[in-house]
């Protein structure tokens, strides 16, 4: 053997096997294997002051203590008879909870829309302030609504180019006879 005091044998008494990498037990103090290291694989006697989980009860989301020796389901069970907190109407809370201000509209929303004008709450049908009939600010603030609106007065200039009136008074109509 060249180097003798390297390593150390696992505690098990089924195993002693000869390891180079010996892990304690945080427990019991006892040196194991690989293997053995887990409180269960080594039956740990002193594993109740570590291994401690303490159970959520399944309704309120609430810890549990549970006393040594306790069985964990019928302290939960006791919990949720008794001193449980939870209130099944709180589960069924409205998801749809914002009206549309438009009148005769009666459509709701998950989340406020709300317009830049004239802050009132829309549905997505009604968002814009020409939708609703916005009584904000004279004219749209957003990009998209003057481009909305120019696009607008365009073609309602064009149509009345359509009707070209003469020098001599007399409207005709700009078609090719």
């Amino acid at each position: 053997m060249e180097l003798p005091g390297l390593g150390r044998h696992c505690a098990e008494r089924a195993c002693r096997r000869l390891d180079f990498l010996p892990l304690k037990c945080d427990a019991c103090g006892e040196v194991f294997c690989k293997d053995h290291i887990r409180y269960d694989d080594h039956k740990c006697g002193s594993a109740y002051k570590k291994n401690v989980q303490v159970p959520v009860c399944p309704l309120c989301n609430a810890p549990i203590p549970v006393q040594k020796g306790e069985i964990p389901d019928v302290v939960v069970g006791a919990h949720m008879d008794k001193d449980c907190k939870y209130n099944p109407a709180q589960q069924k809370e409205k998801i749809f909870t914002n009206k549309c201000l438009k009148p005769g509209c009666k459509r709701k929303e998950m989340m406020k829309v709300v317009c830049e004008q004239c802050n009132g709450n829309f549905c997505i049908k009604h968002r814009h302030p020409l939708d609703h009939d916005c009584k904000g600010s004279s004219h749209p603030i957003s990009k998209a609504g003057y481009a909305a609106l120019m696009r607008a007065s365009q073609t309602a200039f064009k149509s009345t180019e359509a009707i070209a009136v003469p020098s001599n008074g007399n409207r005709q109509h700009n078609r090719c006879r």
